[in-house]
């Protein structure tokens, strides 16, 4: 396993600056250097963005973001953004259950300026964060929004697609299993669930089915071309929920893995295949081999060799490995969700809140494999 992961060679400091200058040149960056990749480019607007507590760069960073968002601050009001690449975009979400200051933004969000149109990762938690969203977009450029990409259909990257839905020569990307999701009696759960906590927030809301799905065939793609751009969006499965995407940004190098690969935070198993992850992460290993940045759906980005794709993965196949052994040893579902630990990960943001849901999916999923 280890020997698939990206590296890359060492070399001398002057000569490694030098070579950034000329890749920050070469992708029109009037000049500018690497260095300036990862910046925050704005705070936002609202009555709490002087209160928000935002990291200077979104990549390599162990800073977390904190804002503090209102309902009052309406649909128009801008989000904090980043700059990691020369022509995409970041939201970084924060790391937390929803709250009264985060309104949902709890996961990550991006988008890609082509010069013809953009492209739009992920819509955010809410109908109010959708259109906070295309606000930020419209504050960078009044290119038309051409696709929108929902990488999957958990509520903190989807459910702001109501804002989206309308707007003119739009597409929706996604998954095939999308559709079986919003049939499903959990696309009623979450929505009531999210109206209760959110309920001004989640006025507007629609269930938005993709118009253009990828190929059926796990790992296969859909070629986007934009602007001088080319844009891969993968079928990475059903390895987190009804059926998950990959987005490759094929000259500026950038994956957007969502959430194949968590970072600062525990991962969350409650739906799709613990299995399937592991094999989407060896996938990723393998097929891009060559990758500049990767953008998860949670988290900071990351340069290679993308630790967290390494700490995502040993932490399911540990935990696969335990549950197995006690299910193999006649322990109830009670005893081992109770008992199981993962010393080392008990401070990461989320474990408690995580650990025990993670616990008892990989259990009935392996009482299932086994049995």
């Amino acid at each position: 396993m280890h020997d698939r992961r990206h590296r890359r060679p060492a070399e001398p400091a002057r000569l490694t600056k030098i070579l950034c200058i000329l890749a920050g040149l070469a992708a029109g960056l009037a000049g500018a250097g690497e260095a300036e990749l990862g910046a925050l480019v704005s705070r936002g607007e609202g009555e709490g963005a002087g209160q928000h507590q935002l990291p200077a760069r979104a990549i390599d960073t162990r800073d977390l973001p904190r804002t503090r968002l209102s309902v009052a601050d309406g649909g128009n009001a801008t989000l904090p953004l980043y700059r990691i690449g020369p022509d995409s975009y970041f939201l970084y979400g924060n790391i937390a259950t929803i709250d009264d200051d985060n309104r949902g933004f709890n996961g990550n969000a991006g988008f890609i300026v082509t010069g013809a149109g953009v492209v739009v990762i992920d819509a955010l938690g809410t109908p109010l964060l959708g259109k906070r969203l295309i606000a930020t977009i419209r504050a960078i450029t009044d290119e038309p929004i051409r696709y929108l990409i929902l990488t999957h259909n958990h509520p903190d990257h989807a459910y702001g697609a109501s804002a989206f839905h309308e707007l003119e020569g739009i597409h929706i990307v996604g998954h095939e299993g999308m559709a079986d999701y919003l049939a499903s009696p959990t696309l009623e759960q979450s929505v009531a669930y999210r109206r209760e906590l959110l309920q001004e927030d989640m006025e507007g809301f629609e269930a938005v089915a993709p118009d253009l799905l990828v190929p059926e065939e796990r790992f296969a793609h859909l070629r986007i071309e934009l602007g001088g751009k080319t844009i891969e969006v993968y079928n990475a499965g059903r390895h987190h929920s009804h059926g998950d995407l990959v987005v490759h940004q094929v000259e500026d190098g950038i994956l957007w893995v969502s959430d194949l690969a968590f970072n600062q935070r525990l991962t969350y198993i409650g739906d799709g295949s613990s299995q399937q992850t592991l094999e989407a992460q060896e996938w990723l290993w393998e097929r891009f081999p060559d990758a500049r940045l990767m953008v998860p759906g949670h988290g900071s980005a990351q340069t290679p060799p993308f630790p967290m794709l390494q700490e995502t993965h040993d932490y399911i196949r540990t935990m696969r490995e335990r549950i197995g052994q006690q299910l193999e040893a006649g322990r109830s579902l009670m005893e081992v969700v109770e008992e199981t630990r993962m010393p080392g990960w008990e401070e990461v943001p989320l474990y408690e809140e995580n650990q025990r849901a993670n616990t008892s999916f990989i259990y009935r999923e392996l009482e299932f494999e086994l049995f």
